[in-house]
């Protein structure tokens, strides 16, 4: 399960604006780096990130944090051209957050702060774990059907959320995923190949725990929609969240997200370990 980023309208000025920084910063990005001789995953290894990610960002679809630009100034020896702009970065981040409703806006801060996020899902890879490719695919299956501007609006709002992963220190990050997940070939074969290895390459985190639920399970404790559990800081313990049929619900009832973390516990420990569930996605890898 993604969350759905549903944005109010923006006017052409904001559209603009926040968009702009993002693309001029993302052609000086790729300017730079081609002038070092690196690919996109030589540069991203240097850097600490997958070359999804680094493309995203050289398009202006996803937004580098502050830490990035810096170590990026220094790799690419481009003498403080990035570090001055982190500033108007921030401030566009700012900006961009304020574009979700209200409901999400809460979600979005609690994720971006969130010491733990779990996740359960059934349908879809997570948006966390989705590579641009597969989050479009997915975009352009919705119905009814969704503007080509949308469309790449929900994506980059998507990508921007995966953020979450470059901080530090890093959140401790698990998920349970149905098997059939694996099975789905979303957005055909070449696209669902990346995405299988984007599995094995966040499960591959320090700080990720990926498992999934075989579907020949006789038991199983959650037969009902996916979820996520967000443990929160400053003494706000676990919210959960879910969606169904595009209606969403935020839970903070400790005794409600009580019940939800009770079956995602049992879960796991039915679940695929991490280990073992590298081997089936490389296996499912070799079978496309």
């Amino acid at each position: 399960m993604g969350v759905t980023e549903e944005r109010r309208p923006e006017t052409p000025a904001e559209a603009n604006g926040s968009a702009a920084v993002f693309v001029v910063l993302g052609k000086q990005l790729r300017l730079l780096r081609e002038r070092a001789g690196l690919s996109q995953r030589e540069f991203g290894n240097l850097v600490n990130f997958g070359p999804d990610q680094i493309s995203a960002m050289e398009r202006g679809v996803r937004t580098p944090r502050p830490e990035f630009l810096q170590r990026a100034d220094e790799i690419l020896q481009a003498d403080g051209l990035f570090r001055e702009v982190i500033p108007q970065v921030e401030e566009a981040m700012t900006k961009a957050r304020t574009r979700h409703p209200e409901w999400y806006r809460s979600y979005a801060v609690m994720e971006a702060e969130a010491l733990e996020l779990h996740f359960y899902a059934n349908q879809a890879m997570p948006g966390l774990l989705q590579t641009e490719d597969y989050a479009r695919a997915v975009f352009r299956q919705r119905r009814p059907f969704l503007s080509e501007e949308t469309i790449e609006k929900r994506v980059a709002d998507r990508l921007s959320r995966q953020q979450v992963f470059d901080r530090w220190p890093p959140p401790a990050v698990s998920y349970v995923l149905e098997e059939v997940l694996l099975e789905r070939p979303i957005g055909g074969t070449d696209i669902f190949n990346g995405q299988l290895r984007n599995l094995l390459r966040v499960g591959g985190m320090r700080n990720v725990e990926i498992q999934v639920m075989p579907t020949r399970r006789e038991e199983h404790p959650n037969l009902d929609s996916a979820f996520n559990l967000l443990a929160v800081p400053k003494g706000h313990g676990q919210v959960a969240y879910m969606e169904a049929q595009g209606f969403p619900q935020l839970i903070t009832d400790p005794d409600d997200v009580r019940k939800i973390a009770d079956r995602y516990g049992i879960m796991r420990a039915v679940a695929l370990s991490p280990m073992e569930t590298r081997s089936l996605i490389r296996q499912k890898l070799e079978e496309l």
